[in-house]
């Protein structure tokens, strides 16, 4: 009887030895996999990656690794975004959001400002949008938002007039155009290599600074900044789902800050404003 108790006290030890090594080499495994880099996926297009650098550096001390997906068209990032390619982006503004989701259905959103980047018109022809002379080619962008923004521009510039009930105007809300101007519109990314083709283009602030432009010194006419910039205002964009991650939201933190402020103003020739200063963190 002796012997039998003894024999089911050794079991009972080397049971409880077992799986005590086995717990230990369980929580050895999981604060090994805890240490591990959280890579976010981030789509970008032109000048934005020359900011993220530096956002990117400071974020790999937290353990957070940005992995740039570059994109070529406005048309590309958030259809990357909705089917799970990428887990973030920053190219756009919120009105080109907006009319995403209104377009799509979806119901991706902004998790934070970034710039604020006026629009400009350029020209190698001209000094001054006076000087536009009758039957003169503008070329603008022409997916509807950045479209529609650079239409209001000219506007703003005396060029043309629009319809007042038209929010994101076309070529066909043209109401008055005394110049008769010939407005031709390309992709986004082809407007800052058009302007040896045309009297004038609007253009994209990050396009510009890609083509070796300074928003500043070289636009014949540069938007206005006031309360009618705020649908205009860049953004980075989440899935909704992904709306309070809490590692999207350090890297909206990371970019929100007095380091990134010096190198847009660095970056971008002084021409971009950051955004969350102006218009809030989001």
């Amino acid at each position: 009887m002796k012997k039998r108790k003894s024999l089911l006290a050794f079991a009972f030890a080397a049971l409880f030895i077992i799986t005590g090594c086995s717990s230990g080499q369980g929580d050895s495994e999981a604060a090994e996999s805890t240490s591990e880099d959280t890579t976010v996926n981030l789509g970008v297009i032109g000048a934005d990656t020359d900011v993220w650098d530096d956002v990117k550096d400071r974020l790999a001390d937290e353990g957070i690794d940005i992995e740039y997906v570059e994109f070529t068209e406005y048309s590309q990032p958030n259809t990357a975004l909705e089917n799970g390619d990428i887990d973030l982006n920053s190219f756009q503004h919120q009105d080109f959001l907006d009319n995403y989701n209104d377009e799509r259905g979806s119901d991706l959103v902004s998790i934070g400002n970034t710039v604020n980047a006026p629009l400009g018109i350029y020209s190698e022809k001209i000094e001054d949008v006076e000087e536009l002379e009758n039957g003169a080619e503008v070329s603008i962008p022409d997916d509807v938002t950045n479209g529609g923004r650079a239409l209001k521009l000219l506007q703003t510039a005396d060029l043309i007039q629009l319809d007042e009930d038209a929010q994101n105007p076309t070529v066909s809300d043209i109401t008055a155009n005394p110049k008769d101007l010939e407005i031709t519109e390309l992709e986004a990314s082809q407007t800052a290599r058009a302007m040896e083709d045309v009297d004038a283009s609007v253009i994209n602030s990050g396009m510009a600074v890609d083509a070796g432009l300074s928003p500043n010194d070289d636009a014949i006419f540069l938007e206005p900044v006031d309360d009618t910039s705020r649908p205009y205002v860049n953004i980075i964009a989440a899935r909704k789902e992904d709306e309070d991650n809490e590692v999207y939201r350090k890297v909206v933190d990371a970019y929100q800050s007095e380091e990134t402020k010096e190198v847009i103003e660095e970056t971008s020739n002084g021409a971009d404003i950051p955004a969350w200063e102006e218009f809030g963190r989001k």
